[in-house]
């Protein structure tokens, strides 16, 4: 007989009541959920933060807590830089941008050390939310010189995609230097996303240079658990 922690049993009871829940239905209040557990408000909180990640449940702030049915998964390799809709495109998947906001903002500290620009330089902000089968699953912040891109210049019909733009009008990126890391969700991000402050996303961020060695866009994505598979091929040195 297998023995199990207390804590891998409120695991195991409580992805059976998820089961049991049809995508797209809300769970029961997190007080009924702990009683009919058997345990703490703040232990089942620790329990539902696993199923969080693995992207089968999505707290909505003011709402409740929602099954996630099984979404399908973006899967692209780090060693090329691509967008989201070129990765979907590839995949047969649709994805939708919501929530498209482009403006002129002033660099501060941070923005300017990662585009070798001076402070309060004219930058072009984009932001925007990712959807996948109606549901949000990234949020993109693009930051660029507004002499390499300017608002004005920005097209009306934005699929999304700064890199597609890029490369749609003649610029030719060289490399792109790309960190990766698991992150918490900030305020406007989780707004941005309909999810809690503080929940579990995958970050991130990358800059990208011209054959000049100038970096032209500094850009964070926060991506949702369960939505995309990222991974990086590695060669073997004999």
């Amino acid at each position: 007989m297998i023995l199990t922690s207390p804590f891998q049993k409120l695991q195991a009871d409580l992805g059976a009541v998820i089961a049991s829940v049809p995508a797209g239905d809300r769970l029961p209040s997190e007080p009924k959920l702990a009683k009919q557990l058997g345990v703490s408000r703040a232990t089942l909180r620790e329990a539902m933060r696993t199923f969080e990640t693995q992207g089968r449940i999505r707290r909505r702030q003011g709402a409740g807590t929602f099954v996630v049915g099984q979404a399908p998964v973006l899967e692209s390799g780090l060693e090329v830089l691509e967008s989201i809709e070129t990765m979907a495109n590839r995949m047969g998947q649709a994805v939708t941008v919501k929530n498209l906001l482009v403006e002129t903002v002033l660099a501060n500290k941070k923005q300017a050390q990662k585009l070798g620009v001076p402070l309060k330089t004219s930058l072009t902000r984009v932001s925007r939310v990712i959807s996948t089968s109606d549901r949000a699953a990234a949020y993109l912040v693009d930051i660029l010189p507004s002499d390499f891109l300017s608002v004005d210049e920005f097209p009306k019909k934005f699929k999304g995609s700064v890199l597609d733009f890029m490369l749609g009008r003649g610029d030719l990126p060289t490399v792109a230097k790309i960190g990766v890391n698991a992150t918490s969700a900030k305020s406007d991000v989780a707004k941005a996303l309909e999810i809690q402050r503080g929940d579990v996303l995958l970050r991130l961020s990358s800059r990208i240079y011209l054959a000049s060695d100038q970096v032209v866009d500094y850009s964070l994505g926060y991506f949702l658990p369960g939505y995309f598979d990222f991974h990086i091929l590695g060669q073997v040195q004999p």
